[in-house]
């Protein structure tokens, strides 16, 4: 059965169950049972036989290591709500586990036949995954365990909090859908489980009607299906799944997942603890060719969710003080922000910061959006090395945003970032203008009840936020200088504009037709000469004109322009850029005002959407 549902467009209603008393309850717990521990290692020394006094000795040695150990195990318990157990399996350990064989077992890759071709290039076209390879995959398939040696020995608590794991969808491949929700039920202890919540976001695709109804009976209720009754986007439609969730937990997934082993405990643990954590898995890949299972990072090394001020997603290695407040290399830490696609929540706290930002189309900066709103309102982020889930990663968006794109004039994600920082990033947005100055002429809608909702819950400061939570944002991506010039760099004798071509560093840019639409013939020069268009710098090896990666932590570069003499100047190499007319290249050159070839015009540019 599946149920249709009206959509809260522009606020999600204020609910509050879980008082303040209930977290000071669960803490007190935590520190008796700390206690307890520390009281049950002392009691073998106290009640030993009288001995000589090498022999006190040697048992007091023995009492104080056995204290020692059990203060550690005490400590970690009250900071993590879980036991490390040293040499034992944790209690949510999967026991017997039996050894499959066929095709993608165990996450190999899985190759199709040369005839299967053909069928293979339309399913990628449609779904932006390799479907026919999918389906040839048992939905129950292994995947390796790709844990750091730690995290199989973790006791979680027993009465973890019930759990709605939500997966939106539109217009998803049967299999890879599917492969996601057996997943869940198969590596999810079933008490914690309360239910997986498909969300349809008005999918065409017929198997994603009456089929795929059929099919989730066989789960017995724990898998329920919902259905919007008009396209939303996943922004909302995620806020509306966390509106009839029935867990005390959210947990989203994006459609195409495999969770790993023991998942859920460790993510549950910390929300447990403190209702205003968002708890984070280590995100794998998933070959959308292959389905081959991939860890992300080798090794027990750790990174976390930073930006650039053009609000991409980035991510760098935790600091020492993140690394400092653990014990153990698999215990949970703390970061800016995260993808945006796979995370935990106490369902309540979600609703009570407001779900996600109602003016937020389709998809894009809702990660931000979230993550500011967390932090700065008091609440935290928590990455935990020892859930992994594996992710699908397409190549591209194999639907379009519908009616949702004409809903709002202008590239709806660059949107979406502006409604974002004009909300939470107070003085920090001119950073966003710089990188992006297109930006400043795009309507974010009405932010009113935004900055209301920020006000009534009380949120720090951007600036409190940079200092305090995002400090290593500084150290790759320093405040960017103003632009001195921005905009199209028209060639003045052909007439045509500088171009990166669409391309990845390195590679030599050229000149095209002047489209006025910015994007690839947006450029930046700013007050300490670098010379930037997106998030890519241009540089010159004496010779050639190149799109290269800018220096990480650096704003500076060696360009100066001459709105005189029109001349684009490279300081290092004391040449200017130059239109070779029988290659139609470009170099750098000996500067010669008088040269045609050399002339250029930066102009601002605006689009009309």
């Amino acid at each position: 059965m599946c149920t249709f549902v009206e959509f809260p467009h522009h606020s999600v209603r204020r609910r509050i169950i879980d008082s303040l008393r209930y977290t000071m309850k669960r803490r007190l717990i935590l520190k008796l049972s700390g206690a307890l521990l520390i009281i049950i290692c002392a009691v073998p020394f106290f009640l030993s036989k009288p001995k000589g006094q090498e022999g006190h000795a040697k048992d007091r040695l023995k009492a104080e290591k056995q204290a020692k150990v059990f203060r550690n195990v005490a400590e970690t318990h009250q900071r993590t709500g879980a036991v490390f157990t040293y040499k034992k399996p944790g209690n949510f350990e999967p026991k017997n586990v039996e050894k499959r064989t066929g095709p993608g077992e165990e996450g190999k890759a899985h190759y199709l036949s040369s005839d299967k071709k053909n069928e293979m290039d339309q399913g990628m076209m449609e779904f932006g995954i390799n479907v026919v390879a999918s389906d040839e995959i048992s939905m129950n398939r292994s995947i390796p365990d790709f844990r750091i040696k730690e995290c199989s020995h973790w006791d979680y608590p027993a009465d973890l909090p019930k759990t709605s794991v939500i997966i939106v969808f539109h217009n998803e491949g049967w299999s890879p859908l599917l492969r996601t929700v057996h997943s869940v039920v198969n590596r999810s202890p079933p008490e914690f489980l309360e239910e997986v919540l498909l969300v349809d976001d008005y999918s065409d695709k017929e198997h994603l009607k009456g089929p795929l109804e059929d099919y989730i009976r066989q789960f017995k209720g724990k898998v329920r299906l919902i259905r919007n009754k008009e396209r939303e986007g996943l922004i909302r439609t995620r806020s509306n799944g966390a509106v009839h969730a029935k867990g005390k937990v959210i947990l989203f997934l994006d459609a195409h997942c495999e969770v790993n082993i023991n998942w859920l405990p460790p993510l549950l643990t910390p929300i447990y603890l403190d209702r205003t954590v968002m708890t984070v898995p280590v995100i794998d890949g998933i070959d959308k060719d292959t389905l081959e299972y991939r860890p992300v990072y080798a090794g027990p090394t750790h990174f976390r969710g930073i930006f650039e001020w053009g609000m991409l997603y980035k991510e760098t290695r935790i600091p020492n003080e993140e690394i400092e407040r653990r014990k153990h290399t698999s215990e949970p830490y703390r970061s800016p922000t995260h993808a945006g696609g796979l995370f935990a929540m106490n369902r309540e706290y979600f609703l009570e910061l407001g779900a996600y930002d109602p003016g937020l189309l389709v998809w894009g900066g809702e990660n931000f959006e979230l993550s500011f709103k967390i932090w700065q309102c008091g609440g935290s982020i928590l990455w935990v090395p020892c859930s992994r889930v594996g992710h699908v990663y397409r190549g591209f968006m194999p639907y379009s945003f519908g009616n949702l794109a004409k809903k709002k004039k202008g590239p709806l994600i660059t949107l979406n970032y502006k409604r974002v920082v004009e909300v939470w990033m107070d003085e920090y947005k001119e950073y966003f203008y710089t990188r992006e100055p297109l930006a400043q002429f795009l309507d974010a809608g009405d932010i009113r009840e935004q900055m209301l909702l920020k006000k009534r819950l009380g949120c720090k400061s951007f600036d409190w936020f940079i200092k305090n939570v995002a400090f290593d944002v500084l150290e790759s991506f320093p405040k960017l200088p103003r632009n001195l010039f921005w905009g199209e760099l028209r060639h003045l004798v052909s007439n045509e504009c500088l171009d990166s071509m669409g391309s990845s560093p390195p590679k030599v840019v050229g000149l095209s037709h002047c489209h006025g639409m910015g994007s690839n013939q947006l450029f930046r020069l700013n007050a300490e000469g670098q010379l930037g268009v997106g998030e890519r710098c241009i540089d010159s090896d004496n010779s050639n004109v190149k799109l290269e990666y800018c220096r990480q932590g650096t704003v500076d570069g060696p360009w100066q322009y001459d709105e005189k003499s029109m001349t684009l100047y490279h300081k290092l190499h004391r040449k200017c850029v130059a239109l070779v007319a029988e290659s139609n290249q470009l170099k750098l050159a000996t500067c010669n005002s008088a040269d045609n070839a050399m002339k250029w015009r930066f102009r601002i540019i605006h689009p009309k959407y």
